[in-house]
């Protein structure tokens, strides 16, 4: 385990089938924190014990997670996770699986108490995902919360949360000279009549492209094929992005299509999908940032 002091520390992470996340903070990180909270506390002589103890419990570090604000927006969004020391090993923390986080991006942060302006970013230490691996092999019930822990560009310990009524999760992907055809699996959902695999024009509501998927026994489970030339064909002049829903009934709401129920929080640069030549342009499957499904047409 590593001796780094509060800033720039590591944390160790180990996450559960469940998705909870267990984190362990190095003691020299939790004692320079400890120390830093004590520092500012100032307790009156007039307070209680009692009064006194809340106020230790409440200027105890604690980890702090913050949903990374959109481009031009503030923060808002938080979440704490108490700390705990455990005699001469690492102090822990557990994030359980409820509530959900939010979708979108968690930075990890230590916070020495709620009074701390300044908390400190953490690293990323060792990470245990093992659990993550075959995800997808269990079907998870409406919402359908997923959480992998991650490391940032800079070296920095992130969660990546995704939190969606209802999900397509994406496996098989087959790119053949005329077709590509997806099998994937519904969580969260089950397929009824009229149900329709639905791919639209991104930044437009029309064009669209239907397909009728072929389902499992289980209402679950499916795969649809989409014809290459006829998508070439419904694209403007100018290329564009295909994004790939199903509506598991008539009146369903559409669901993504992605690929979430892993340990893989980035998958747009590692997974890499053939392209084929059709009517004049190339067509490739792809991952967006979101590991949302969806493809792109380019003419040429």
């Amino acid at each position: 385990m590593t001796t780094e002091t509060g800033a720039g520390a590591r944390v160790n992470c180990v996450v559960d089938a469940e998705g909870r996340i267990a984190l362990e903070l190095p003691t020299a990180a939790m004692a320079a924190t400890a120390a830093t909270a004590g520092a500012a506390e100032t307790v009156g002589a007039a307070e209680t014990a009692a009064t006194a103890g809340a106020a230790e419990t409440a200027a105890r570090p604690h980890l702090l997670l913050r949903l990374r604000p959109k481009k031009g927006e503030s923060v808002t969004v938080r979440r704490t996770v108490p700390l705990e020391a455990a005699g001469d090993g690492p102090a822990r923390a557990v994030l359980e699986p409820l509530p959900a986080l939010e979708e979108g991006r968690w930075d990890v942060f230590l916070q020495a108490g709620p009074d701390d302006t300044a908390p400190v970013r953490l690293r990323q230490g060792l990470r245990d995902l093992r659990a993550l691996v075959d995800g997808q092999l269990r079907d998870r019930p409406s919402p359908v919360a997923v959480r992998i822990p991650y490391a940032t560009k800079e070296g920095y310990l992130a969660v990546r949360a995704w939190l969606r009524t209802a999900h397509a999760e994406a496996a098989r992907i087959e790119v053949g000279d005329r077709s590509t055809t997806v099998t994937a699996r519904l969580h969260g959902a089950t397929f009824e009549d009229g149900a329709v695999v639905r791919l639209r024009m991104r930044g437009s509501d029309t064009p669209e492209c239907d397909v009728r998927p072929v389902t499992d026994g289980d209402r679950r489970g499916f795969r649809f094929t989409v014809d290459h030339e006829e998508l070439a064909a419904g694209t403007p002049a100018e290329g564009g992005v295909w994004d790939v829903f199903v509506h598991p009934a008539a009146d369903a709401s559409p669901v993504r299509v992605a690929r979430l129920l892993d340990d893989v929080a980035d998958r747009k640069a590692s997974f890499v999908h053939p392209a084929a030549r059709a009517a004049g342009a190339v067509l490739r499957p792809y991952y967006t940032l979101d590991n949302d499904l969806s493809i792109r047409v380019a003419r040429g």
